[in-house]
């Protein structure tokens, strides 16, 4: 329980009137309306009738991401994001409605028990969503929503990309949104958060309830915390009290929890009505609002350091309400300078030449060297080219809305080509201003930071005045990743969980494999090679005090089993292999090997400093995101085998596939297989795609920002498509549809990110054999391995797969045969056990060379014998029947066998049962129990079964002939076991004499195929 609670009362309908449902396209039509019909007006009353928001995107994540709709842990789905947040922008600005997004980028230290325990929540709806995938091979329900990896970073280049105003927050997140609201005269906050609640800001609307609708409405509620003051019956200027005993980052829960005794309140079982009821009474009930009489009554005793702390929370909502505003503000605040306008073709005015040394001043501090008029719009002109395809797909279009109004002819629509990109600004700039910090250094929250208690010493150097300036600008108008910010003032970042498994890894932690990668970039923000070569000159003049260069360590949070954000872990900046610059010629430096330098420095930093990544023939400027990526995790494989080769060609195709920018087709899009596998490496692309990021801000941006949107080069669902077709497809040339000429690109650019790399690609699964997939019922797949198109199933979730054959480890053979055979069909009580089959028809056991049995109530009915497949007894050293040297000839019709049938209906050999159930309950089946041919030495039969061999006529199995045998053995094996299969297994009979045939293993070395797979299915009853 803490002060959230006051949000849950305020939404969940306790309070008639204090939630109530609205439109804000209809609310800002009226306002802008009624603005223009005032007489009197003035030069410049266009940005004056505007109804102006400030939404705070950390509220509402998944509606900015477009809903809940069911693909969002594939990866993300950029293009559908984009295409959602035009239809936004459409919306709003149609009727007048400005909106400016504010994104957390402060580090926040006082908060941190608070974000540790919200990554820990994240970090098991995580676990449930790797289940729910693993078990059912289908995207998982909204409730464990997630915000995909890089997802803030995809939302302000998406705003960036649509002209709308972004800002990032410095210091203390929530005083600094509502400073922006209360400063810049804003008319309201979308947002659902209690501690907004608490400030009262002049309008208060629900983030989460908002919904875009094909009617033409936005929709949402509107939160009146005067309601629920009138409810309580409580004066509004104990409200702030209210909130700091309900507990705060400032005064936790564990404080408090003597005053809870006191006043009977049971805090073990949480009643929302009850536990804010009750405290509302006893602070109504107080004789005074004094801060140093109530904490008396609350601690007993002034002399407590709670409190303190108590009075520290009061201040801290006090400084957030209006009179606390006005009180702080003792004289006016400065402010960022405006976003940079914007020429007609959306090209970044940032560095044309001005007039005032006021723009002057803003040019040095917020622009980068390579963020020139030329270059931005070379950038438009290849985004342009890029998302040429895009106008081709469907458009959803949004109804007009009901509501009309004289004038409507003079409201702003959208422009007509909406996709085209502009840089962060808009047509009537809003002076993005700094106050939020200001009014935060004052804030109980700041102070508290700041004690001798809670500062620690830097372990990086001080940074020039310059270069955080820049980083300071840049940072706030969302136009950096607030890393670098973090990073230069601080030292220190806190990184996030990932959809990654920790129980199953097949790799190691994403942000471990890409920690060199911020090594490199930790020591061009602080000139380490500079620093080194100062020192080498002192050393060379003979200055010995002045030798030694102390080490730079960056402190990052991360998540393990070992260490759950118990501590940080220090990490220490490397140095790169070559004489980088300094980060002021980074940054600032204007000639041409400035230029070549910046972009070599950051291929550098993601080990892709080779020709063929310049070469645009090879890898489009667009793409040039994605191959850096995919490189540096090749590279990185020669530690930890990562990707395989259908896997890298899936990210290819993926990217260069027609269909990635239609958002309609890929809405419509639907997934046979979702795998863990494919969410987790959608998330390590992911992943790379936000360290790419921060690298090319580090290094200056040399590639242009338009270049590196997501929705340019991936889309997690189009990319899981493809990655269970690679898993089927027979050549390049299939999974590209038959398209000569994508496959001429595809080839070029994995070239290119293989250049110089020794290739080591992780161990594929093993195919499918097409005769099983083709003789198997489509019905009777499960959801996870549903076949897909062509006949051919698809390989199982790796999570599943539990063996390593010939070398090859993927699913198992068996796993396809077990499916077939029954462990998914109507056998009552049958079951398949021996080594490597589990209980419910999932392999997750390896399967020996050593065969097999199969039990039918507890009874071992059948027997499979060694089964060597291609590399015969010679290489798996022989044994059982066909062991022994074999020669002779090879045949291309003899290289594959299937598992050969010993026994059918006895009890010898049996082996344990206890292999569990691994997925869920046991899979019961409904055949009887038939009836079986006894072997000629009786051994292999049970009593019972015995008693009833003459009670029911017996199918008996045709005996091959001797020329089939000698022509074909494995052929006729299989098709005499086919067509003697009847209603059950038990009615299947094979004699030892048809296992052990001359020749059968013929050419089984030359082939080199591991275990084969057992061929014999059973059909329903």
């Amino acid at each position: 329980m803490n002060v959230q609670a006051l949000q849950l009362f305020l939404s969940g309908n306790l309070v008639p009137g204090a939630a109530t449902p609205v439109d804000l396209l209809k609310i800002a039509k009226a306002f802008s309306h009624k603005q223009r019909n005032r007489p009197l007006v003035g030069k410049g009353s266009a940005s004056k009738s505007h109804f102006k928001l400030v939404l705070d995107a950390e509220c509402c994540l998944d509606r900015l991401y477009g809903g809940y709709f069911s693909d969002w842990a594939c990866g993300g789905q950029w293009n559908r994001m984009i295409h959602f947040l035009a239809l936004l922008n459409q919306a709003t600005e149609g009727v007048g409605l400005e909106l400016v997004v504010f994104f957390n980028g402060s580090l926040e230290n006082a908060r941190r028990v608070e974000w540790i325990q919200n990554q820990l929540e994240t970090r098991s709806k995580i676990n449930n969503v790797l289940k729910h995938v693993a078990t059912k091979g289908t995207p998982p329900p909204k409730i464990w929503w997630v915000p995909p990896a890089a997802l803030r970073t995809s939302l302000k280049m998406a705003f960036r990309h649509l002209n709308t105003v972004v800002i990032n927050s410095t210091d203390d997140h929530h005083q600094e949104v509502i400073s922006y609201c209360r400063e810049n005269g804003f008319h309201g906050l979308i947002a659902d958060d209690a501690e907004y609640a608490v400030f009262n800001p002049p309008r208060h609307f629900s983030s989460q309830q908002l919904k875009l609708t094909y009617k033409g409405t936005l929709e949402t509620k509107e939160y009146s915390i005067q309601e629920v003051l009138k409810a309580l019956d409580l004066p509004a200027d104990r409200l702030c009290i209210l909130a700091a005993l309900l507990g705060n980052h400032i005064l936790s829960n564990q404080d408090l929890a003597d005053f809870y005794k006191k006043i009977n309140l049971n805090t073990s079982r949480v009643n929302i009505d009850q536990t804010v009821r009750t405290i509302a009474n006893f602070v109504k009930d107080l004789p005074s609002s004094e801060l140093d009489e109530v904490a008396q009554k609350i601690f007993d005793s002034l002399s407590d350091p709670k409190c303190s702390r108590f009075k520290q929370s009061v201040e801290y909502f006090i400084n957030g309400t209006k009179d606390g505003f006005i009180q702080n503000k003792t004289s006016q605040p400065a402010t960022v300078k405006d976003p940079p306008q914007n020429d007609q073709n959306g090209a970044s005015q940032s560095n044309a030449p001005s007039t005032t040394g006021d723009e002057s001043n803003n040019l040095i501090t917020s622009g980068f060297a390579s963020e020139t008029a030329e270059s931005e719009q070379e950038s438009l002109n290849a985004y342009k080219e890029a998302t040429a395809n895009a106008a081709t797909s469907p458009q959803l279009v949004i109804e007009p809305s009901n509501f009309q109004t004289q004038g409507d002819s003079d409201i702003v629509h959208a422009d007509e080509e909406q996709t085209a990109p502009v840089v962060n600004g808009t047509e009537n700039p809003i002076s993005i201003s700094s106050s939020g910090s200001n009014s935060s250094t004052t804030s109980p929250s700041r102070a508290q930071t700041d004690s001798p208690k809670s500062v620690e010493k830097l372990t990086v150097p001080e940074s020039v005045p310059e270069v955080l300036q820049t980083a300071l600008e840049r940072h706030k108008k969302g136009l950096m990743s607030p890393y670098i910010h973090q990073i230069l003032t601080t030292g220190e970042i806190k990184l996030p969980v990932l959809m990654e498994d920790e129980n199953h890894k097949e790799f190691p932690s994403i942000h471990i494999i890409y920690r060199p990668v911020r090594q490199t970039i930790y020591a061009i923000l602080f000139n380490l090679h500079h620093r080194l070569y100062l020192a080498t000159k002192s050393k060379e003049k003979g200055e010995i005090e002045n030798i030694e260069v102390p080490d730079i360590i960056v402190k990052e949070w991360i998540w393990s089993k070992t260490n759950p954000y118990t501590t940080p872990e220090p990490v220490k900046a490397e140095q790169i292999s070559w004489g980088v610059p300094t980060i002021q010629r980074l940054w600032f430096g204007t000639g041409l090997d400035d230029k070549r330098r910046r972009l070599r420095a950051f291929l550098t930093c993601m080990k892709s400093d080779t020709q063929g990544m310049l070469s645009i023939g090879c890898v489009p400027q667009h793409l040039l995101v994605l191959a850096c990526v995919l490189r540096y995790i090749m590279t990185f494989s020669d530690k930890i085998k990562i990707l395989r080769r259908q896997e890298l060609d899936a990210f290819i195709v993926q990217a260069l596939s027609p269909e990635l920018m239609n958002a309609q087709y890929l809405q419509d899009l639907q997934l046979s297989l979702v795998t863990t596998r494919g969410v987790q490496l959608a998330s390590l692309f992911m992943a790379g795609v936000e360290v790419v990021l921060l690298a090319n801000d580090a290094c200056g941006a040399p590639i242009p920002w338009l270049m590196c949107c997501p929705w340019l080069y991936f889309d997690g669902k189009l990319f899981h498509h493809v990655l269970a077709r690679a898993a089927i497809a027979k050549n390049l040339l299939e999974l590209c549809n038959g398209h000569i000429d994508r496959v001429v690109k595809v080839e070029r650019m994995r070239k290119v990110i293989l250049e110089g790399v020794n290739p080591v690609f992780a161990r594929s699964p093993l195919p499918v054999p097409a005769g099983i997939a083709r003789s198997v019922n489509a019905g009777m797949f499960p959801t996870a391995v549903m076949p897909l198109p062509g006949g051919l199933a698809p390989a199982p979730d790796p999570q599943r797969r539990g063996n390593v054959v010939g070398g090859i480890a993927g699913p198992s053979p068996l796993y396809y045969a077990a499916t077939a055979a029954g462990a998914l069909g109507p056998l009552g009580g049958a079951e398949m056990s021996g080594p490597g089959i589990a209980r419910g028809g999932l392999m997750r056991r390896a399967v020996p060379a050593r065969g097999g049995q199969l039990e039918i109530a507890g009874v071992v009915v059948g027997q499979w014998g060694p089964n060597y497949g291609r590399l015969g007894p010679q290489h798996q050293g022989g044994g059982g029947c066909g062991g022994g040297q074999v020669g002779g000839g090879s045949a291309p019709h003899r290289s594959r066998l299937p598992p050969q049938v010993t026994s059918v209906g006895g009890v010898k050999f049996s082996t344990s049962r206890n292999f569990g159930n691994p997925v869920g309950n046991r899979t019961t089946y409904s055949a009887a129990r038939g009836n079986s041919r006894t072997s000629p030495s009786g051994i292999n039969r049970g009593k019972k079964m015995q008693m009833k061999a003459g009670m029911k006529k017996k199918n008996v199995y045709k005996k091959p002939r001797e020329s089939e045998r000698r022509n074909n053995p494995g052929r006729s094996v299989i098709d005499n076991v086919n067509s003697g299969l009847s209603n059950t297994f038990a009615n299947l009979t094979l004699t030892k004499e048809t296992l052990c045939m001359p020749g059968q293993y013929n050419g089984s070395l030359q082939n080199g195929q591991g275990d084969g797979v057992m061929n014999h299915l059973a059909k329903r009853h």
